[in-house]
């Protein structure tokens, strides 16, 4: 079922060589056609097979994303969003063809507005760059995935991360938008006031939309004050079971955690193998508190009784910030450390996300039927907001093994919506989550293709991404 989205769509061959002829005309060297480049816009973090564009465009200006759009509309080309390739869902895959809009040109910091704390930046600013020129005003960008992906992709694929827990998803921190319709108009969905009644929430709408309705061009951020103190540790559990029972009673309690992450042993034994951990083989969480010197000492305390009374191991703590550095650097990596087990093999990475009331049950269930199954899969997650992800990994050669795979997928998804939960949490639908959309949402998705037929009526904004319109 997860392939089944990822079907080419039509190609207009015609309208695709004149596209190609103009572009390469007006943007010289900065379009390109080659094999190789072609690739790269096209890849992706998981086994979905690879859907190369025709050419790739890197812009520089919102004017020149106005002159391919135009282009590409006047001829029904299809148009890509690229922006560092990071997304899990086939996102940037070129079902149709057509043309991948490069936006690591467009890495600029437009405005920072120290005094309301917000900002705006082109779409290609990476989070890592977005904080290292933010350090000197105190100030930061606290939504983080984990890979330095790029603003304009984490806005439109409505990222969240480690921090989301107490700082909220992109869709709690992007306050506007400039985006080129597929009419090659540019439109600006609010102003900077933090709030407002004025119209539909257009900002919300192409928040999360995946690129099918717009391609943005700048992003107004919500930002935050640099905390005076960050306190994070380690603590283990006999069972996943009672790690995240821990995690439900301290989000109910509401202790303002600021990230707490929950990690099986098969994930922790790949942690130490890959990052140079030295953490004991059991269910682990990773906790960071943000504040004062007091209330981060009182956090950390109430935390370690939420801990004790749940079975789990003495909570180390520290302000050390390069042992905190370090704690965190193998959580980001630990895509990588998983794949690592098993050297050779593909992985699917996908996740889910429950009300935290059920957030124990569905990862418990999930690592039986990994168990049951003789899977390696790993299992991390962004515990506080009832969102885990699964990292399974298999022989993409082997159609039976696929098989198994999507199947386990299924069961997955349909554990989670069986507890009101979702698909997804922050992966997006791309190509890979469309069936589960559908039972998701039920006649939503229809109301989401009235929307899509009326802003992109010729289907040219990265088509066959979230749902298809047959």
């Amino acid at each position: 079922m997860a392939l089944e989205g990822v079907r080419a769509g039509f190609r207009n061959e015609a309208g695709i060589a004149a596209v190609l002829g103009i572009l390469r005309q007006a943007f010289g060297e900065r379009f390109q056609t080659g094999q190789a480049m072609r690739e790269q816009h096209a890849h992706t973090t998981t086994y979905l097979p690879a859907q190369l564009p025709d050419g790739v465009v890197f812009v520089e200006t919102a004017q020149e994303v106005q002159d391919v759009v135009r282009t590409c509309a006047a001829h029904k080309v299809p148009i890509i969003p690229f922006g560092t390739g990071s997304s899990l869902e086939g996102q940037v895959n070129a079902a149709a063809g057509g043309i991948s809009i490069d936006f690591s040109r467009m890495n600029r910091v437009l405005e920072v507005n120290a005094e309301d704390l917000d900002c705006t930046v082109e779409p290609g600013v990476t989070r890592e760059q977005l904080n290292e020129y933010l350090r000197d005003t105190g100030l930061f960008f606290p939504i983080d995935p984990g890979a330095n992906a790029s603003i304009g992709g984490m806005t439109a694929t409505r990222a969240s991360g480690t921090n989301a827990v107490r700082y909220g998803t992109m869709k709690d921190n992007v306050l506007a938008v400039t985006a080129v319709m597929a009419n090659g108009e540019e439109i600006r969905t609010a102003r900077r006031a933090r709030k407002s009644s004025a119209g539909y929430d257009l900002t919300r709408l192409m928040v999360g939309a995946e690129g099918t309705l717009g391609v943005l061009t700048s992003i107004t951020l919500r930002l935050q004050g640099i905390p005076e103190m960050i306190a994070g540790g380690v603590c283990g559990f006999a069972t996943l079971k009672d790690a995240a029972s821990a995690v439900i009673t301290t989000i109910q309690m509401g202790i303002p955690v600021a990230r707490i992450e929950l990690l099986n042993d098969a994930q922790v034994a790949a942690c130490n193998a890959y990052s140079g951990l030295s953490l004991a083989v059991q269910p682990t969480l990773f906790v960071e508190f943000h504040g004062t010197a007091e209330t981060v000492r009182l956090q950390s305390e109430q935390f370690a009784e939420i801990v004790a009374e749940n079975g789990g191991g003495a909570f180390e703590w520290s302000t050390d910030a390069a042992a905190r550095a370090k704690l965190w650097k193998a959580r980001h990596n630990a895509y990588y450390s998983a794949k690592a087990l098993i050297p050779g093999m593909a992985a699917l990475s996908t996740d889910v996300c429950v009300p935290i009331s059920r957030f124990a049950d569905c990862v418990a269930e999930t690592e039986a039927d990994i168990i049951e199954n003789g899977f390696t899969a790993p299992i991390v997650g962004h515990a506080g907001d009832g969102n885990f992800h699964v990292l399974v990994l298999f022989d993409d050669k082997n159609p039976a093994e696929i098989a198994r795979v999507e199947d386990f997928c299924v069961r997955l998804n349909a554990r989670a919506l069986a507890m009101d939960g979702t698909c997804t949490g922050e992966h997006g639908i791309g190509q890979g989550k469309q069936p589960f959309l559908i039972e998701e949402l039920g006649a939503s998705v229809h109301v989401m293709r009235q929307i899509k037929r009326a802003l992109d009526p010729d289907n040219i904004m990265n088509p066959g991404k979230i749902f298809t319109l047959d």
